[in-house]
């Protein structure tokens, strides 16, 4: 008669996972510390357009945003941040 595999698994020592590592402000690179990540979801036509724009400048998107940010802030009497 063959052993079912299950039958003990109730008496049998449960397995302990590792516990997840918490990010510290350490492990983000440097210019990333104290900064909070902003996410937003656009059509592949916006991202890719972007994207392209970025290329064409020869900057970042983070840096075409942040610039997109700065101009909606002063549009709407804001100050501006200037992270770029």
């Amino acid at each position: 008669m063959r052993k079912n595999a299950f039958a003990n698994v109730a008496e049998r020592e449960p397995k302990t996972a590792a516990p997840p590592v918490a990010e510290t402000p350490q492990s983000y690179p440097k210019h990333r510390q104290g900064k909070k990540a902003l996410i937003a979801y656009f059509s592949p036509g916006v991202s890719k357009a972007l994207r392209q724009m970025a290329l064409d400048e020869d900057t970042t998107m983070q840096s075409l945003l942040g610039e997109a940010i700065d101009l909606l802030m002063r549009d709407r009497g804001k100050h501006p941040f200037s992270e770029r």
